[in-house]
């Protein structure tokens, strides 16, 4: 086993699963308050360009990695009809029950499993869109998640990668202080929890910019990756088409 990074640290790469449920576990119940406030409800228009750009169809089988709280899992289920399918998934029990339940409250009931990304437990060429939301920056092996992503994509199929980026350098010292001065503040207000958001900042520091992971998703299998930025680079969405 190598080290990788948890935020800033670096870890034993056995360790930052367990890290990283530990994150989601401390702030499952506030997670939806939380991206409001970051965001100030820009994450809603992230997600909506996301679910607009992966242009699912009636009939469509999805697969929602990472899927948390439901929100994309919920916006794919309106648009593949009673043919196709949204399959709800998380790594981390705590966000996924969260999600399901309110799912659930919402009279949507879908197929929800525990699953790593790292490891899909679904047969080759089983879906027509994947999609990751805020949840690959949190994952050790991420060459090894992206080929996953694309094993389990039919040929032409899309993967959606939503993710905090690199923003553009004007923006670069107001956004640096906003993370580290403020997330950690409201962190501690709203979730009694400072060292999660911090964590947050750190790893958004950690996770490749734009062109990196566009390369990355190459190498992984998709054949054209476009590259969507929003907020300044604050957030980066990539589409790509498995070959």
């Amino acid at each position: 086993m190598g080290s990788t990074h948890f935020g800033f640290q670096n870890v034993d790469e056995k360790e930052k699963a367990g890290r990283v449920r530990g994150v989601f576990d401390a702030v499952a119940s506030k997670y939806d308050v939380m991206n409001d406030l970051m965001s100030l409800g820009l994450h809603r228009a992230w997600k909506a360009y996301t679910v607009a750009v992966a242009n699912v169809r009636d009939g469509d089988r999805v697969l929602d990695i990472a899927g948390g709280t439901g929100d994309l899992a919920r916006a794919f289920s309106r648009r593949v009809g009673s043919r196709g399918m949204v399959v709800h998934t998380d790594i981390n029990e705590a966000m996924l029950r969260t999600g399901r339940d309110r799912l659930l409250d919402e009279g949507l009931v879908l197929p929800t499993a525990i699953c790593d990304a790292e490891h899909l437990p679904f047969a080759s060429g089983s879906f027509d869109v994947v999609s990751v939301a805020f949840g690959l920056r949190n994952m050790t092996h991420k060459e090894q998640a992206l080929a996953e992503m694309a094993r389990v994509l039919k040929p032409g199929g899309r993967l959606l990668v939503l993710e905090f980026s690199k923003v553009a350098k004007p923006l670069e010292k107001a956004y640096d202080w906003y993370s580290f001065q403020v997330l950690p503040r409201l962190g501690k207000w709203v979730a009694n929890d400072a060292d999660s958001y911090r964590y947050l900042a750190e790893s958004i520091r950690m996770h490749p910019d734009q062109a990196t992971l566009k390369s990355m998703m190459k190498a992984a299998g998709f054949g054209h990756v476009d590259v969507h930025n929003m907020a300044g680079g604050v957030v980066a969405l990539h589409a790509g088409i498995r070959c």
